[in-house]
């Protein structure tokens, strides 16, 4: 489900005994697939294949591993609005970078507001291909991509080789269902909305690949009836600002500007 694994964060916690007892029977049957919470799952995945168009604020914190392997946490905000299935809008900001992502079913812009640069480059025709071709084209990340895959082939559910529930939670003053997920070199958790809007509202992804085990998570607010207009998806330029071309995959490095 997760393709890409580079950049993870930190969630410290303190578990009740409850749920250290359920995290230690998981340890002992890591293996297990329990149908129940891969269902919740794909239930969820179905129900975000019903929303024609929203939003959501993320707050998303995650590690980066140094090259001396000492682990670095950045915070960054998104906001993204969409109408499914070839519109896209997004905003990162964080204190090294303001970011927008322009999506209009035909061209992908993104904007990089402190240097002021903007580039343009063909996209496909709808949301779910658009992570894939800017991640394999040109090396570029797309903010909550995930929320675009559950629900279809490329959610690669079968990959899973542990699932459970952890149990109920609360995030942001939601009550939620907390379940456990175990994929090759990959643990996750997820947080969806109990009731009839089955909503992710919190992830936490582990590499188990790397020694530092660096982790991400974020925290989604969601706007389902969201106001906008056609020209939100339309990128305007700033008369100062300078066009450029966006580097090939392994040529710069990607999104790095």
């Amino acid at each position: 489900m997760f393709k890409r694994l580079g950049h993870l964060a930190l969630v410290v916690g303190v578990l009740s005994l409850s749920g250290a007892q359920l995290w230690a029977q998981a340890a002992t049957s890591s293996d297990d697939v329990d149908p129940d919470a891969v269902a919740t799952l794909n239930k969820m995945g179905a129900y975000l294949r019903t929303l024609k168009a929203f939003q959501v604020e993320a707050l998303i914190t995650r590690d980066d591993v140094l090259d001396n392997g000492q682990v670095v946490q950045n915070d960054e905000k998104v906001n993204l609005l969409a109408r499914v299935p070839d519109r896209m809008r997004v905003e990162i900001t964080s204190p090294k970078k303001h970011r927008f992502y322009f999506y209009d079913g035909k061209n992908f812009t993104i904007f990089a507001a402190l240097a002021n640069f903007y580039a343009i480059a063909p996209a496909p025709d709808t949301l779910g291909k658009l992570g894939d071709d800017l991640y394999e084209k040109y090396d570029i990340e797309l903010p909550l991509q995930d929320l675009f895959l559950w629900g279809t082939p490329g959610a690669r559910n079968g990959d899973i080789t542990s699932a459970f529930d952890v149990g109920p939670s609360e995030v942001g003053g939601v009550t939620c269902e907390q379940y456990a997920f175990r994929e090759r070199g990959l643990d996750w958790q997820i947080w969806i909305q109990l009731g009839d809007y089955p909503l992710p509202r919190k992830l936490v992804l582990s590499t188990l690949t790397d020694e530092a085990r660096p982790q991400y998570s974020s925290t989604l607010n969601w706007n389902l009836a969201p106001s906008f207009d056609e020209e939100a998806f339309v990128f305007d330029p700033p008369k100062d600002a300078q066009k450029i071309v966006i580097a090939k995959a392994n040529t710069s490095g990607g999104d790095s500007k």
